[in-house]
């Protein structure tokens, strides 16, 4: 059987976990953080999963091996 190519951006932005379930950090925290309220910045630190089903199914299949 053929090997399959793992999407390298996708693995740079997204990992899984145990339960393979997809986690991710979301954007925002590059620059102008003195703009933004201290609540979104701290919510902005914790890393979060992906909710929606077919989303999920996609980004697996763009990360065949975890």
């Amino acid at each position: 059987m053929l090997k399959l190519k793992t999407h390298k951006g996708t693995s740079k932005r997204f990992k899984l976990t145990k339960k393979r379930k997809i986690k991710y950090v979301p954007c925002g925290k590059g620059h102008l953080m003195t703009s933004k309220k201290n609540k979104r910045l701290r919510s902005l630190k914790k890393a979060k999963l992906i909710e929606h089903k077919k989303n999920a199914q996609f980004l697996r299949r763009l990360l065949p091996y975890g």
